[in-house]
């Protein structure tokens, strides 16, 4: 059958499925990324909002964070580290809006954003 399809023919067919399937790969791997930075986002959000409880400003004295850590790591596994958690939280103060987060950017690129953010404020308002 090969025999039958030119083979500029068949050159083109492989060419414009590959275009396709990594287009479709990108666009995947993009909305995969959109996704978990709006998850961890969301997770900073539960976090905050326990913590404060309602009040202006939360009872940092508590050990939250690490027990969230310990509890969520056991139960999902990895990525729930209590480094993660501080930045899934950071992400959520440093930006409160969701809508002013990039499509452009991933949950890495704001990681470095909130450690540079962070690095920059007084501790005070860890």
């Amino acid at each position: 059958m090969s025999q039958l399809i030119p083979n500029s023919d068949y050159a083109d067919l492989i060419s414009r499925i590959a275009t396709v399937y990594t287009t479709g790969q990108r666009t995947a791997m993009q909305s995969a990324q959109r996704t978990l930075l709006l998850t961890y986002w969301q997770i900073g959000q539960t976090i905050i909002e326990f913590e404060q409880g309602g009040q202006a400003r939360a009872d940092y004295g508590s050990q939250l964070i690490t027990r969230l850590s310990r509890d969520l790591s056991h139960q999902f596994g990895k990525g729930f580290d209590r480094s993660n958690l501080i930045y899934m939280r950071l992400l959520y103060r440093k930006y409160a809006n969701m809508a002013v987060l990039s499509h452009q950017l991933t949950w890495a690129h704001y990681v470095e954003l909130v450690k540079m953010r962070h690095d920059l404020v007084d501790n005070e308002d860890d």
